[in-house]
């Protein structure tokens, strides 16, 4: 999946009381101020300038037009001089978008030897932030608010994570999700209610038959697939057995199969993420492995048994991460107590993205001991070493709850030679006992999205964006306190929803 570039507009306040020739200067600082923000921001989103705002309806109009323009994905606001704040409350009103309010200001050090009161006209920052911070949380309106001069690295790096969980957001706004079969019996995380997500976060969850699936597997042809073959064999370490003239090329030929009918659905369908579900595969010969590796690391968001709450939280997650960095489908699997250091062993029956690899996959067959079906292909590696986190959307029965563990992804202690699948050994913060007590205290799945490259910050700045609970979970978690966290955000939460 490619994802369009979109806009993040930069609107800067103002008003009529100072003159054509101190707006001329407002304006052309405003712009400058773009230009040093573009210098250091990393995220795949054009920061737009757009024409000063003097009057209540300039600010109404620009709101009405950022909410209804779908390439503009969020806000940014800063008040170059001083803009009463009475002016905003129908544009705040009217925007649909996320906003982050900059306090900065043209100039980062004062000229203290020349400073006059022209100088004190053109430069209320300082003073018009205050008053617009004023109105945007007397409103209640959802915001980002940064800090500094646009030429530091922090400013630049904070809007930077702001405007990938903007990316996000509308990702989540337009997402489309292809369930094939039901989530797996009897099992309470993998469920939840689509209608309440749909309203909460703008995706779609959308059933499709297995037959489906099963249909466009048949129809695609042994030449479409032995060109995909040639694919793997270019860029992985297939082994011989699965090769051109091995004894069980006709597995990944049929493997092969299954991505291209799977690609040609979610493409057709405008489907951004997927689940599958062993329980549910009817004639297909092999459950979807290879396939649902290629496809997420093509940007798809993925679910094992059902999942839409993790596979959609994928595709979101992945929409957010920096080029170069590895997102994905993740379970907690087994733990390793001791000795040394306590460690989760994460992986899955086969669907891990090999974007978190830390070497060219191996594409290898083997017998799956569940589902009843062939021995399916796969990508065999290990996550590479690196800090992240791992993420799950829970739905808790009166809203939706993300949460959030701070971990290192650090290599096996020993080598995993009858393990044939993708994996990921990591060291949870605070400490495994402590990091597994709280994430089940906070209800948290079995399935998550793991990361090492999307920030915290971004996902914070999602969940705020969402207006939806975020648990953190990390070196500085206290049990103590955390139980009593969960209790207090649980009835925010609930007196929210009554307002």
């Amino acid at each position: 999946m490619t994802a369009t570039a979109k806009e993040i507009w930069f609107l800067t306040g103002t008003q009529n009381l100072y003159g054509p020739e101190t707006l001329e200067q407002v304006a052309k600082q405003s712009q400058n101020v773009v230009e040093q923000l573009k210098a250091g921001f990393g995220a795949s989103a054009t920061l737009t300038w757009k024409p000063i705002l003097k009057t209540s309806d300039e600010i109404r109009r620009v709101m009405l037009d950022a909410s209804a323009d779908d390439n503009c994905i969020g806000v940014i606001a800063w008040m170059h001089t001083f803009s009463p704040a009475k002016m905003w409350i129908s544009g705040l009103d009217a925007l649909q978008k996320p906003l982050l309010h900059l306090h900065t200001q043209a100039g980062q050090s004062l000229p203290w030897a020349t400073i006059d009161m022209d100088f004190m006209n053109l430069n209320q920052a300082a003073h018009g932030d205050r008053e617009f911070g004023h109105m945007v949380t007397r409103m209640g309106t959802a915001r980002k608010v940064v800090v500094g001069h646009p030429t530091e690295k922090h400013v630049q790096d904070r809007i930077t994570a702001w405007a990938f969980a903007c990316i996000g957001w509308n990702t989540s706004q337009n997402l489309k999700l292809a369930r094939f079969g039901d989530n797996m019996r009897y099992v309470a995380v993998t469920d939840g209610d689509k209608v309440s997500a749909q309203m909460k976060f703008g995706m779609s969850i959308e059933a499709l038959g297995i037959n489906a699936l099963v249909a466009a597997v048949a129809e695609v042809s042994e030449a479409s697939a032995e060109a995909l073959c040639q694919v793997y064999e270019a860029e992985y370490d297939v082994a011989p057995e699965l090769r051109a003239g091995g004894a069980r090329h006709e597995s990944l030929v049929y493997g092969a199969k299954i991505e291209i009918a799977l690609r040609s659905i979610l493409e057709a369908g405008g489907y951004g993420a997927f689940t599958s579900n062993f329980e549910d595969l009817g004639e297909l010969r092999q459950l979807p492995g290879l396939a649902v590796q290629r496809l997420m690391a093509d940007g798809y968001g993925f679910g094992g048994e059902g999942d839409w709450k993790t596979s959609a939280l994928g595709a979101i997650l992945k929409s957010m991460t920096p080029a170069g960095g590895g997102t994905s489908f993740m379970e907690d699997y087994t733990y390793h107590f001791g000795p040394g250091t306590p460690k989760v062993l994460g992986a899955h029956m086969l669907e891990v993205c090999p974007t978190i690899s830390g070497q060219k996959p191996k594409i290898e067959i083997h017998p799956l001991g569940i589902g009843g079906k062939e021995d399916p292909v796969r990508m065999v590696f290990t996550a590479k070493p690196a800090p992240g986190r791992v993420v799950c959307l829970a739905d808790m029965g009166d809203r939706f709850r993300l949460i959030s563990n701070e971990i290192t992804i650090v290599e096996p202690t020993a080598d995993l030679p009858k393990l044939p699948v993708a994996r990921a050994v990591w060291e949870p913060a605070p400490s495994l006992a402590e990091s597994a007590e709280a994430w089940i205290l906070a209800g948290g799945s079995h399935h998550t999205v793991l990361t090492n490259s999307v920030s915290l910050e971004t996902i914070e700045d999602f969940a705020r964006i969402a207006k939806a609970e975020l648990v953190i979970i990390d070196e500085d978690t206290n049990l103590r306190a955390f139980r009593k966290e969960l209790q207090w955000s649980a009835s925010y939460y609930r007196l929210a929803a009554q307002i």
